[in-house]
């Protein structure tokens, strides 16, 4: 999957940064924020790529950066935090099928955007959609006012398609990334991971940290996040997978401040990689989180410590 920047009327690369050639092909396309790209999401995007393999078109998600609830309607509570990363959801979305990922830098003016000029200018014209695919509550252009009524409208009188997606609900419950944030903030993973249809996504940098781990036989990555603006599960002992070098490995993942060794102010994300030896500074790394093992906790010594980590390798081990 190719994925492009698109903004002041240029097309560039994400990956060199150099202007790429995006012509007007036609195109199956689906637009949306895809944050956490959950199984509502997955749905929308696997239909449009579906249009796309039967009527010999393009497929292209159309998404945003930053997120439109960081320019606008911002969350009162303080800055969104986000379920993806972009390159997370490049991943997620690239997994899918899809041929091109086109990233719209969303800002002020964007937004100011009637949903009728967005429609016009970036679908059609930019892009070359023959076929739109969204959900039924999907809402966009300025003050979220377009929705299937404009698009409809609109494919009448520019020869475009439009399929709208029906609501995915799970336990009778709808999909939203809103509810897999509260799920997460409260250290659900397995319930966030059945909203999400994947494991729950964390991956950065392989950083040195402190070394504590190898001083008491558990040596971790530490990761270093690509933004604060990354959700982090509630603090906690995590059962993760990774992959390097083409293997999969377990994992258990700690996200904390760790309070026996350091009472970090900030979190840390740091992972003992079972079976795994050697250097991994520099190299980046994706865990998928698949269960939480239990609370972060203080213990009184190193020793107490080191023996709850041996029963926490141990679940691991066996999961």
């Amino acid at each position: 999957m190719r994925v492009v920047i698109y903004q002041d009327q240029r097309v560039t690369s994400y990956h060199t940064g150099e202007e790429v050639a995006f012509p007007p092909d036609p195109s199956s396309v689906t637009v949306g924020s895809y944050d956490g790209v959950h199984a509502g999401h997955r749905r929308i995007i696997s239909q449009m790529v579906e249009a796309a393999l039967t009527f010999g078109l393009r497929s292209v998600v159309v998404t945003f950066e930053p997120h439109p609830r960081q320019i606008v309607n911002r969350d009162p509570s303080g800055r969104l935090k986000l379920l993806t990363l972009l390159e997370e959801k490049a991943m997620l979305i690239e997994d899918l099928g899809v041929e091109w990922l086109f990233v719209v830098k969303f800002d002020y003016s964007f937004a100011a955007q009637s949903s009728e000029s967005f429609i016009q200018n970036v679908l059609l014209d930019r892009i070359g959609a023959r076929k739109i695919v969204i959900g039924y509550d999907h809402g966009f252009g300025r003050d979220r006012k377009g929705g299937v009524s404009t698009l409809c409208r609109m494919a009448e009188q520019n020869r475009f398609d439009v399929k709208v997606v029906d609501e995915v609900r799970l336990r009778a419950k709808h999909f939203s990334s809103t509810k897999i944030r509260t799920l997460l903030r409260e250290g659900r993973i397995k319930d966030a991971n059945l909203f999400l249809g994947a494991p729950y996504l964390i991956s950065g940098e392989v950083v040195h940290g402190a070394k504590r781990g190898r001083e008491i036989g558990f040596p971790t990555v530490n990761l270093r996040i690509g933004s604060s603006d990354k959700l982090l599960p509630k603090y906690g002992v995590y059962v993760a997978t990774t992959v390097i070098k083409g293997r999969k490995f377990k994992a258990m993942m700690n996200i904390g401040i760790r309070p026996t060794v350091a009472a970090d102010s900030a979190p840390v994300v740091e992972a003992y990689i079972l079976g795994h030896t050697g250097e991994l500074y520099g190299n980046k790394l994706t865990f998928n989180l698949l269960d939480r093992l239990r609370d972060e906790m203080k213990f009184q010594s190193f020793e107490a410590l080191q023996e709850q980590l041996k029963k926490d390798k141990k679940l691991v081990e066996q999961y």
